[in-house]
């Protein structure tokens, strides 16, 4: 019981949470206070105290540092100490002359990634104040405390920290600002690192994945050995946009890990870019791009580098613009050479503009919170048919062509896995994940309340998947494909793997999205009033032998006889009826409100066991005495009962042994349970407008007898 009470809170602060979300908590203007601290508050309680804010959430011990390479025992962490910048910098800023890509210089931890999306950020005020909320500073009202807003999977959390930083031989362990006075990114490195669980936690990374939260956009990725013709312009009118850009070489083993070419590139490293240009060299038009390398040093030394030879034939009012000499971590090269050099470009459409169009113009987008759940919703790839339909599924209606000369729509789905970061330090890391994209068949076009089966699966190919399953935060793609419905299909690629995802669809015209989910209904065989002369004598005789002297069954009786019965049948598995499983199936038959059966009650119930028991053997594909969670879904449907993959999954949480099995007593008690749950509504829901009302005693009264 206790169990199921820490279930039933759990699920009603879930509930909560959700109503909260729908009301516009989350948003940027309304962002959620994360672990519930409200920065307000807190300044104005420390500033009244005349102390300094320390956080006691994410505190200066070995923890918030890491757990492997910057564990307690690592030499990397002997030594450090937590210091607040009015501790070791005579006059600490938080903010000069505004932010630049000069106040991110990495420190001694793999976050490039990181560092690469936060100097292309600040080439954005606007996105910069949004993660960056203004007015903080060291002088006028410091109390110690600074925030940051981040963008998680679907909304924006608002992260408070105290300042202090980890310092080691008087200097700041990680990242730092070229001056060493400014504070702003070491800050927001901690902010993101308590976000994520540990700074270790940030360590190797897609800078996409600091770009979209920073941001809320969506990225797209360019393998650039495989760029299309336009690449060029789809690389200006994204810097003109205000679009985030990064951009890598691949390694092919782990000994290049930021091994350094002969032209001083960083292999395995990231980079941003943070402006094209177009320059008339010796009379003959030359793009340009101009790449940041987050270490603050290292720079590219071919052609169009900052002492290259080619600045010499450029007109001199263009080359004073932007020529740079200073070994800033900042270069030009040729558009060319940058095609050659590097493998990927990664780029953050902050509202998913059409790259391919000259136009700037808002896509339609929808977001899903989804899960995969070992026994319910993880099915795993197409690869397992057996599995593979319990995957959440997705409809997107397509209805409005690009343009008259493109008969097709084009759309973009990209899946996120959640919270993946804060799990390695259990062992655990991105799981490997991707999407199909079905056509919707004529007989369930237009309809929402259709979950599709295992049978449409095996007879239907994708018109559409994502280019590879692989083990990325965020699996994107760009489709087009005829109007018509669609469903969507995400999933991991081995089933029973389990995470959280987000799944967002992003389309160039007006599209309409919607969870494909089964409506919950229940059809249950009519049940004829039945009176004792209907009963067959042999019956009667075995309720009298089995009721006793007041001619009524007790819950310790209908343990008693429904144990004995099914210990009978050797091919069911079961650990027996327990009294609260025997309860429920009273609650449920029991009309006069005795709390024991009569003999048509009984009657009624022991028909229904029997019925249960013929729809157990007839799903139980594999005669293993149980069912597994795909055959559970379609036993209960074929009982009458048809179920939100929510619903099913909470029940796959109760009704479930250890190894994700559901056996005989279980299902029985499972199909009671839900049984009484929709009489029970259905009893009360007497305009039946899908609606009830209740008081607090009603409620109450309901939840602890139903």
């Amino acid at each position: 019981m206790v169990e199921s009470q820490i279930f039933a809170t759990g699920m009603a602060a879930k509930l909560r949470s959700q109503w909260d979300r729908d009301d516009g908590l989350g948003q940027n203007h309304n962002a959620v206070k994360f672990l519930g601290q409200d920065y307000e508050s807190l300044r104005a309680q420390y500033l009244q105290s005349g102390r300094l804010f320390e956080d006691n959430l994410f505190t200066n011990s070995a923890s918030s540092l890491g757990f492997n390479e910057l564990g307690p025992r690592s030499s990397k962490t002997q030594g450090v100490r937590w210091m607040r910048p009015t501790e070791f910098c005579k006059r600490p800023e938080f903010i000069v002359d505004g932010a630049t890509r000069t106040d991110i210089c990495q420190g001694a931890l793999g976050d490039c990634w990181l560092l690469a999306a936060i100097a292309s950020l600040t080439l954005n005020d606007n996105l910069l104040r949004r993660v960056v909320p203004q007015g903080q500073n060291f002088q006028q009202g410091y109390a110690g405390i600074f925030h940051f807003q981040f963008w998680q999977f679907g909304e924006w959390l608002d992260v408070v920290i105290d300042d202090r930083l980890p310092v080691k031989d008087g200097k700041l362990l990680f990242v730092h600002s070229a001056e060493g006075t400014e504070f702003w990114s070491a800050l927001l490195e901690k902010a993101y690192a308590k976000l994520n669980g540990s700074y270790e936690a940030l360590s190797g990374g897609s800078t996409s994945e600091g770009f979209e939260d920073f941001t809320g956009g969506v990225t797209e990725m360019y393998e650039l050995r495989k760029a299309p013709s336009d690449l060029y312009s789809i690389i200006r009118r994204a810097v003109e946009r205000g679009s985030l850009l990064g951009c890598s070489i691949d390694i092919t083993s782990a000994s290049e890990t930021e091994a350094v070419t002969f032209r001083k590139l960083v292999k395995g490293h990231a980079y941003s870019v943070t402006a094209v240009n177009e320059v008339s060299y010796r009379g003959t038009p030359t793009k340009l791009v101009r790449i940041r390398n987050p270490w603050g040093e290292v720079e590219w030394t071919g052609a169009w580098s900052d002492d290259s030879r080619e600045w010499d034939s450029v007109d001199s009012s263009v080359r004073s613009r932007l020529q740079n000499r200073s070994e800033d971590g900042e270069f030009w090269m040729s558009f060319s050479d940058f095609l050659r050099e590097f493998s990927r470009l990664e780029i953050c459409n902050l509202t998913a503009d059409a790259l391919e169009e000259g136009q700037i113009k808002k896509w339609s987008s929808s977001l899903y919170q989804g899960e995969w759940r070992r026994g319910s919703t993880a099915g795993g790839c197409r690869n397992y048919p057996a599995t593979f339909w319990l995957n959440p599924q997705f409809k997107i209606i397509l209805q409005h062509p690009d343009s008259p000369s493109q008969p097709d729509c084009s759309f973009l789905v990209a899946l996120m896995q959640k919270d993946r970061r804060k799990k390695r330090q259990e062992g655990k890391d991105m799981e490997t994940i991707g999407f199909a994209v079905y056509e919707v068949p004529d007989e369930f076009a237009g309809k929402s309340g259709v979950h599709l089966k295992r049978d449409f699966f095996l007879t239907h190919a994708s018109s559409a998947r994502s280019e590879t399953f692989i083990n990325l935060r965020e699996v994107s793609s760009r489709l087009r494909l005829p109007p018509g419905e669609y469903i969507v299909v995400p999933s991991t690629f081995e089933p029973q793997k389990e995470a959280d995802f987000v799944l967002r669809v992003f389309s160039e015209k007006p599209a309409n999205t919607e969870e494909l989910d089964d409506d919950v209904v229940a059809e249950l065989p009519a049940e004829k009033p039945l009176d004792e002369s209907q009963i067959d004598a042999g019956f009667k005789s075995l309720f009298r032998q089995l009721a006793g002297a007041d001619m009524e069954i007790s819950v310790t009786e209908l343990q008693t006889i429904l144990n004995k019965i099914i210990s009978k049948h050797k091919d069911l598995k079961t650990d027996g009826f327990t009294s609260e499983a025997c309860r429920s199936m009273i609650n449920l038959m029991d009309t006069d409100g005795s709390g024991k059966l009569g003999l048509t009650e009984f009657h009624v119930l022991w028909e229904k066991i029997k019925r249960y028991l013929t729809i157990f053997r007839q799903f139980d594909l594999d005669k293993s005495g149980t069912m597994s969670s795909y055959e559970m879904r379609m036993a209960l449907e074929s009982a009458g009962f048809k179920l939100t993959n929510h619903l099913f999954q909470l029940i796959i949480l109760r009704y479930t042994e250890e190894d994700m099995s559901v056996d005989f007593d279980n299902f029985v008690t499972c199909l009671v349970r839900l049984e009484t749950m929709f009489k029970t509504f259905n009893t009360l829901d007497t305009d039946k407008d899908g609606q009830i009302s209740l008081d607090f005693f009603q409620w109450i009264t309901l939840t602890m007898f139903a």
